[in-house]
């Protein structure tokens, strides 16, 4: 029996419950793990609450995507892990299947990284999914290149903090959207070429103002919902609107009619693009390993919590004031 976070009922935060549960032994293509840090992804506070792109099939159901710890046993057929070696699970599965909420998971080996040696616990568990989205978004699907411009919604998450600085890392340019004023200044110092307040500020105009009126050739969102009108008068001719979230909750038109049809390419894109693609997955693997080992690239952790606190956590994270991401320890 292991401590694992289960929820019995869709809802807020408050659902969430630290239980004993059964953890089993590893099957054919998996592995058994000692959860030493977990990274907290919007997708499972979605999840819990009934709005994620999956539904909860059955209770009491599970939550996690993305962790970092050691093997603990090997199922059969699994060749590449032995037990005590470092790892970090990334989101490529169901969390109708599996889940990381825990002292000790079973955890899919296709899902598995090994953990560079100058990553601790925590770093591992917060640098994967960030950079695996903006990596799988921007270069794989989006072909960024040198001088090409992006402008970054919610760009203080995770998310948006990686994606600054992979477009650097390939050359290209970050403009940054935050709502208020408040996280301007943090966002230039991650690397942002320029940041628009869009509480206070025109992003059409300033887009077009900071490119010469050429526009962005891409747009890596995560709001959705009506502001994707605005989003895509902003791009440049043959440019992309990338969609990886929905933090707003709201209907998401395709403005292209509206626009009088443009040279637009708008697309959505999830990290499952690239974590279940073998060949994807090791490109990616390599990409945010050559930008950690340089020190391109980093775990932007905005605060941590113990596992008992995982109520708080999910509060911490719906509370949306975060610069970075959240992640819980287990102490053992």
């Amino acid at each position: 029996m292991v401590r694992t976070v289960r929820f019995h009922e869709l809802g807020g935060p408050d659902v969430l419950r630290v239980e004993d549960a059964e953890l089993g032994a590893p099957g054919p293509g998996e592995l058994a793990i000692r959860v030493d840090a977990i990274g907290i992804n919007r997708a499972e506070a979605l999840f819990r609450s009934g709005n994620y792109i999956q539904d909860v099939k059955e209770f009491p159901a599970r939550l996690g995507l993305e962790a970092s710890g050691v093997v603990e046993a090997v199922g059969p057929g699994v060749t590449g892990f032995e037990v005590g070696r470092p790892i970090s699970v990334v989101p490529a599965f169901s969390m109708n299947d599996y889940g990381v909420y825990a002292e000790r998971a079973i955890v899919p080996a296709s899902a598995v990284l090994h953990r560079p040696e100058s990553l601790d616990a925590v770093a591992g568990a917060a640098v994967w999914m960030p950079y695996l989205t903006a990596y799988g978004a921007l270069v794989e699907v989006g072909g960024i290149r040198a001088g090409d411009t992006v402008v970054l919604t919610a760009a203080s998450s995770s998310v948006g903090l990686a994606a600054i600085r992979v477009a650097h890392r390939v050359g290209a340019v970050p403009i940054a959207t935050t709502r208020t004023r408040a996280k301007a200044e943090q966002l230039r110092k991650a690397g942002a070429a320029e940041v628009i307040v869009t509480g206070e500020e025109d992003i059409v105009e300033r887009v077009r103002a900071f490119t010469g009126g050429r526009g962005a050739e891409f747009v890596f969102d995560a709001v959705a919902g009506p502001g994707v009108v605005d989003l895509a008068r902003v791009v440049a001719p043959g440019g992309t609107l990338l969609i990886y979230g929905a933090l707003s909750g709201e209907v998401t038109p395709y403005p292209g009619f509206d626009l009088g049809m443009p040279a637009l390419n708008m697309r959505t894109y999830t990290a499952l693009e690239t974590t279940t693609d073998p060949e994807r997955l090791r490109r990616a693997e390599a990409f945010v390993t050559s930008g950690v080992r340089t020190g391109a690239f980093e775990a932007s952790v905005d605060r941590t919590f113990d596992l008992e606190r995982i109520v708080d956590a999910h509060r911490y994270l719906e509370a949306g004031a975060q610069v970075g991401k959240i992640v819980v320890t287990v102490d053992h």
